[in-house]
């Protein structure tokens, strides 16, 4: 039967390949159709096409942060005998952090606001919906997605310090450092945010591929 480091290590290993595919699959989705901007939109968008409106809503971001966890448990596994407390802290920060992002995304909420909206029998049941989906939307970019933002910038610059003074290769903390460092600033933080949330994934992509080995070699 098979250790649980060497479970967990296959695990984490496997879903740092997955969020190599996922993410570009979301950036090629939202180069080609950019997100409603309003309420009225996102109910012809889910009228239209149901999983498109859900990927536009960050279906595929609620599963990249779920491969998240694992990786970072994986990274708990390598890092604890020289830096549990700092890894501790981490992982606090960084579950804290994805719990805040999956209670501040309204996608299955917003969902079956546009059914209900489409079976509405009058205007001002209609306009009900239309509010409530506004609402939902506000909510998306608010508070507990701007909390997940900087907890999880947080940990992963923590991460990448355990990781430079690991027996890993530096470039792998190096490179963890600078995407934890722009990850840090919230893309709803205007242009600045805009940017940093893009360039962040550039050296994140790098990082999940430098700790492929890493992980699948645990226990």
């Amino acid at each position: 039967m098979e250790n649980s480091p060497r479970l967990l290590g296959k695990t984490a290993a496997f879903c740092s390949l997955a969020m190599l595919v996922l993410i570009p699959t979301q950036i090629i989705v939202f180069s080609l159709h950019r997100p409603p901007s309003e309420a009225k939109l996102w109910f012809d968008l889910f009228a239209s096409n149901w999983f498109l409106g859900l990927i536009e809503m960050d279906l595929l971001y609620l599963i990249d942060n779920a491969l998240v966890a694992l990786v970072y448990l994986g990274l708990y596994e390598i890092l604890k005998e020289k830096h549990r407390a700092l890894m501790q802290i981490a992982l606090l920060l960084g579950y804290i952090g994805i719990a805040a992002y999956y209670s501040s995304n309204p996608a299955f909420e917003l969902w079956e606001a546009q059914r209900n909206y489409a079976q509405a029998s009058t205007l001002i049941e209609q306009q009900t919906w239309l509010t409530i989906a506004e609402s939902l939307i506000l909510q998306w970019r608010g508070t507990a997605f701007n909390s997940y933002y900087i907890l999880n910038g947080i940990c992963l610059i923590l991460i990448s310090y355990a990781l430079l003074k690991s027996d890993l290769p530096r470039k792998i903390g190096a490179i963890g450092l600078i995407s934890g460092i722009l990850m840090s600033i919230p893309s709803t933080a205007g242009m600045i945010g805009l940017v940093f949330s893009i360039l962040s994934l550039i050296p994140w992509m790098v990082f999940l591929a430098l700790l492929y080995k890493p992980l699948r070699s645990l226990g």
